[in-house]
């Protein structure tokens, strides 16, 4: 069986109380129980976690590099002002992929850019709680096909 981790960048805790029409209305704990049910299925183990804090999320992110065999990551905010984690990003000789519950790209001027999308191998966003399972499916193939 094989690790992955699936990290959480800020405010992400208060999902499905929070914009719901960009965010959605499901919590991150549902979404957490999906993206368990869908690792089960394609024999992987899965760490869930979350933090505000951008020291937590590289923490996370450099942990991957012993316990983990591949990493996704939901920035949030974090994805278009943090060099420190596409750094920590850059610096994981592992599969790694980006998501967003909304398309970035379709929002304030401001989001549309990510800075830590420059340090994964390839970018989800737009599709709700599914990114987050369309994101375990390609990564799975990443990981059990190199």
């Amino acid at each position: 069986v094989k690790k992955i981790i699936i990290i959480n960048g800020p405010n992400l805790n208060i999902l499905g109380n929070r914009e719901q029409k960009i965010y959605g209305d499901d919590s991150l704990e549902e979404i957490q129980k999906q993206a368990q049910t869908k690792s089960n299925e394609l024999n992987l183990e899965c760490f869930f976690c979350q933090s505000n804090s951008e020291g937590d999320l590289i923490n996370h992110i450099q942990s991957a590099r012993i316990n983990y065999d591949g990493l996704i990551i939901n920035p949030a905010a974090f994805t278009h002002t943090s060099v420190a984690l596409l750094d920590a990003l850059r610096s994981l000789d592992k599969p790694k992929i980006e998501i967003h519950l909304s398309n970035i790209y379709t929002r304030e001027n401001y989001r549309k850019k990510s800075i830590t999308s420059e340090g994964v191998n390839g970018l989800i966003c737009g599709f709700g709680s599914l990114s987050y399972i369309l994101a375990i499916e390609a990564l799975s193939k990443l990981i059990y096909t190199k």
